[in-house]
C-alpha cells in the first residue's frame, strides 16, 4: 500500500435550495453554567500590536509518543495531585488530556470520580512544572464534592422512563434506551448529588442521529438536566476547485484513506443513516467531477476539508489529531435523503454530511468540515457543555476555527472570510449561515452578551463570542478583507483595535485547551482568554488590553481603562424594590463636575434582579425630564437584566439628576433594581 496525491478541479454548483437549519456538532456534554449579574467579567489586515508571543509560553508540538509519556507521568502522580488539591479520600482523578509549553510548563486536564462514580461537571485543569504538579488549577465547579449520599432511592426504571418521555417531547423517532441508567454524581448544578444518567438513541426530529442524555436526581426523581450529544454541524470538489488529496493505493485500486493524517478515511453512506458505509475506492486516482450528482465530488470535499483541518491544528497549534494522539477520525458523506445538516459524533469519532435540499447542496465546504472536526477537539479538551452559555461558546469555537482553517487553506475557490457556511447557501438566497462581524445579520444570533443569553439556542448564543473573535482579530468599523466588506459595531459604541487573526487564534486555542472547563460561561471565557493572553504576551501588553476591549465591545467586562473606555462613572448601588404590576419606581444618580452636554455614547449599565424580565419597561430619564427607553418588555421568561446600553444624550446637559425608571407591567413576578451606572467616555 502506498500514499499518493491527486489533482482535481470542481466547478461550483449552479443552483442551491433554501433550508432553515443551523450547523452544529457534539461533545461529551455534561452540564451548564448559570451566570447572573454582570458579565464582568479598508485595510486587508488589522494592524497588529508590536509584541510577539513569549517563546516559552507557546505549546510545543508533541508526538503521540511524547504525549503518551506525559499522560503516564500524570497517571503515576495523580494520587499525589489529588492530595495537593485538597480532594477528599473518596475522590480520584482520571487523566484526559495533556499539553506542554516550551518553557516546560505542563497542563493536565482531569475528570473526577467520587466513591467510584463519575462526577459530571467535576473536571479541572492543573498547571505545573511537571505532569501532575498543581501550581495552579481551574475547576468546573467550586463546590466540594461531598454528596449527602451515594444511595439511590428512586428505581433506575423511573429514570429510564423519564428519559424516554424527554425524547418523545422532542419528537424523536424510534427512541429507545441506548445506555441504561448509570449512577453518577451531578456536580454541575451547584450542590453535588447522586443521580442517574440515561442515554436515549433513535433519530432526532430532523433525521439526525440521537444521543439524548438525561440526568435524574436519584433521591427525588427530579429531572436535573438533558442534552443532545449529537447536534447539527487530482479531486474535483464541489466548492474548492482542483485540490490535492492524499489517498492510498492497494493493488490496482485506490481509496480515500489518508495515511499521512492518522489514517483518516472517507466513506459513502449512499443515503443511509447508520453504520460506516462503504470506503470510497476506484480504479483511478481521480475523484468526482465537481457536480453534486457525482457522489465522489462531495467525498473529495470532505476528504480535503479533513486534511486541511488536521494540518491547521498540527502546523499552527502543534496538535496531532483531534485527541492529540495522532489518530485520524473518519468522514461519512451522503447521509440520509435531503438531509440539510452536518454533525460530529463522539460515539463514532466521525464527521457526517448530508446532501442538502434536493440532495443538490452537500454540506462539505471547508469551514463546515473544520467546524465539525472542531467539535471533536472541544469534546476532547474543554468539553464545553452543549447547553446554556457554555453551549454557545462550544458553537462559537467551531465557527472560529472553521473560519481560521478557511483562511489557512488559502484556496482561491473558497477564500478565507468571517462568514460561516457561505458556500453551501443553506438559506437559498446567497447569504451565509452566520456572520462573525455582526452576528445579528442572520436574524437570530446575538451581537452582545445579556443575562438571558444562556436560554436561547446555542447557534444563536454563539454570536457574542464570534463577534469578540472578529473584533479581536480585525477591530471595529468598516473594512474590506479578501473582497468581503465588514462593518463591526460594539455594544458600548467605542472602537476596538484588532491585533490580527494570527494572535487571536493562538489566544483562543490556548484558552480552550488550558483554561476552559465544561461549565465555562462568557465571564469565564473572558477570564480564560485574559489568562492565556497574559501568559503569551504579558498583562501589560497591547494584546492584553485589546482582549479586554474586545470583550467590553460585546458587553462582557470593562474596557482596559476601566468603565466605559476609561471615562468617568457615577453609580447608585442602593436596592429599589419593583412592585408587581404596580407603579414605576426610580433610582437617581447626580452628575456633577462635567462640562457641557452629555456624550453621544453615554453608557448606561443596568443591573436588575427580576424573574420574567419580559414584564419590565426600563427608561433613562434625563435631568430635564426627557425619556430614553432602554428596554420595553423584551427578554421573555429570562431572569434578570444585566446589560449596558449606549444612549445618544448629546442634547442633554451632563450635570444634574439622572434617573433609572422601571415599571413591572404584568402580574406574578417580582424583583428589584440592584444598581446602575452612568459612564461618560
Amino acid at each position: 500500500m502506498r500514499t499518493r496525491s491527486s489533482h482535481r478541479r470542481t466547478p461550483h454548483t449552479a443552483h442551491r435550495r433554501a433550508a432553515a437549519v443551523a450547523l452544529a456538532g457534539v461533545a461529551a456534554l455534561i452540564a451548564t453554567a448559570v451566570q447572573s449579574g454582570s458579565a464582568a467579567a479598508a485595510p486587508e489586515q488589522a494592524p497588529a500590536a508590536a509584541a510577539e508571543a513569549k517563546p516559552g509560553a507557546e505549546s510545543v508540538r508533541l508526538t503521540p509518543a511524547q504525549r503518551a509519556a506525559l499522560i503516564r507521568e500524570a497517571n503515576a502522580t495523580k494520587a499525589e495531585t489529588a492530595k495537593d488539591l485538597g480532594l477528599g479520600a473518596k475522590e480520584k482523578l482520571v487523566v484526559r488530556d495533556v499539553l506542554k509549553d516550551r518553557d516546560g510548563t505542563v497542563h493536565v486536564r482531569y475528570e473526577r470520580t467520587y466513591d467510584g462514580l463519575p462526577v459530571l461537571g467535576g473536571d479541572l485543569v492543573v498547571q505545573g512544572d511537571t505532569a501532575g504538579e498543581a501550581d495552579s488549577v481551574v475547576k468546573a465547579t467550586r463546590a466540594a464534592v461531598k454528596p449527602a449520599t451515594t444511595t439511590a432511592k428512586v428505581p433506575a426504571a423511573e429514570a429510564e422512563q423519564q428519559a424516554l418521555s424527554a425524547a418523545k417531547a422532542e419528537e424523536a423517532k424510534g427512541a429507545d434506551v441506548d445506555r441504561a441508567p448509570r449512577k453518577v454524581i451531578w456536580a454541575a448544578g451547584g450542590k453535588p448529588v447522586v443521580a442517574y444518567e440515561t442515554v436515549v438513541g433513535g433519530l432526532q426530529h430532523d433525521g439526525t442521529p440521537q444521543e439524548l442524555h438525561v440526568v435524574t436526581d436519584a433521591t427525588t426523581g427530579e429531572k436535573l438536566y438533558e442534552w443532545q450529544a449529537v447536534q447539527n454541524g487530482t479531486g474535483h470538489t464541489v466548492y474548492s476547485g482542483t485540490v490535492d488529496l492524499t489517498t492510498t493505493q492497494s493493488g490496482s485500486s485506490y481509496n480515500l484513506t489518508d495515511g499521512a493524517r492518522g489514517g483518516h478515511k472517507t466513506y459513502n453512506l449512499n443515503r443511509g443513516t447508520s453504520g460506516t458505509g462503504t470506503l470510497f475506492s476506484g480504479s483511478d486516482d481521480v475523484w468526482g467531477n465537481g457536480s453534486p450528482s457525482n457522489l465522489e465530488s462531495a467525498a473529495a470535499d470532505a476528504h480535503y476539508g479533513a486534511a486541511l483541518t488536521w494540518d491547521y491544528y498540527k502546523n499552527v497549534h502543534g496538535r496531532s489529531g483531534i485527541r492529540g494522539d495522532g489518530v485520524g477520525a473518519y468522514s461519512r458523506v451522503h447521509y440520509g435523503n435531503n438531509y440539510v445538516n452536518a454533525f460530529w459524533s463522539d460515539s463514532c469519532f466521525c464527521m457526517t454530511y448530508g446532501d442538502g435540499s434536493g440532495n443538490a447542496n452537500p454540506l462539505t465546504s471547508i469551514d463546515v468540515a473544520a467546524h465539525e472536526m472542531t467539535h471533536g477537539l472541544t469534546s476532547n479538551t474543554a468539553g464545553l457543555n452543549y447547553s446554556g452559555e457554555s453551549g454557545g461558546l462550544n458553537e462559537a469555537t467551531s465557527d472560529i476555527f472553521g473560519a481560521t482553517v478557511e483562511f489557512y487553506a488559502n484556496n482561491s475557490s473558497d477564500v478565507g472570510d468571517y462568514l460561516i457556511g457561505e458556500e453551501i447557501d443553506i438559506n437559498g438566497d446567497g447569504t451565509p449561515l452566520r456572520y462573525m462581524d455582526k452576528p445579528s445579520k442572520d436574524g437570530a444570533s446575538k451581537d452582545s452578551w445579556y443575562s438571558g443569553i444562556g436560554s436561547i439556542d446555542v447557534h444563536y448564543s454563539s454570536g457574542p463570542a464570534n463577534h469578540f473573535f472578529y473584533l479581536l482579530s480585525e477591530g471595529s468599523g468598516t473594512k474590506t478583507i479578501n473582497g468581503v466588506t465588514y462593518n463591526s459595531p460594539t455594544s458600548d459604541g467605542l472602537p476596538v483595535t484588532g491585533i490580527g487573526r494570527a494572535k487571536a487564534e493562538k489566544i483562543w486555542f490556548r484558552a480552550l485547551t488550558t483554561k476552559f472547563t465544561s461549565t465555562t460561561n462568557y465571564a469565564g471565557a473572558r477570564t480564560g482568554t485574559l489568562a492565556a493572553t497574559g501568559e503569551l504576551y504579558g498583562t501589560d501588553s497591547a494584546e492584553y488590553k485589546a482582549v479586554q476591549d474586545a470583550w467590553a465591545g460585546i458587553n462582557v467586562g470593562t474596557r482596559s481603562g476601566g468603565g466605559g473606555g476609561g471615562g468617568t462613572s457615577f453609580e447608585n448601588t442602593a436596592d429599589v424594590s419593583i412592585p408587581d404590576a404596580g407603579s414605576a419606581v426610580t433610582s437617581s444618580i447626580t452628575v456633577s463636575g462635567r462640562t457641557g452636554n452629555a456624550p453621544s455614547n453615554l453608557q448606561v449599565a443596568v443591573d436588575i434582579v427580576h424573574t420574567w424580565s419580559g414584564d419590565l419597561v426600563v427608561d433613562l430619564v434625563a435631568p430635564d425630564g426627557t425619556v430614553y427607553n432602554l428596554r420595553n418588555r423584551t427578554g421573555g421568561s429570562a431572569d434578570n437584566i444585566n446589560e449596558t446600553y449606549t444612549v445618544n444624550a448629546s442634547s442633554e446637559a451632563a450635570n444634574g439628576t439622572w434617573k433609572l425608571r422601571v415599571q413591572d407591567v404584568a402580574r406574578y413576578d417580582t424583583g428589584y433594581i440592584s444598581g446602575w451606572k452612568l459612564t461618560f467616555p
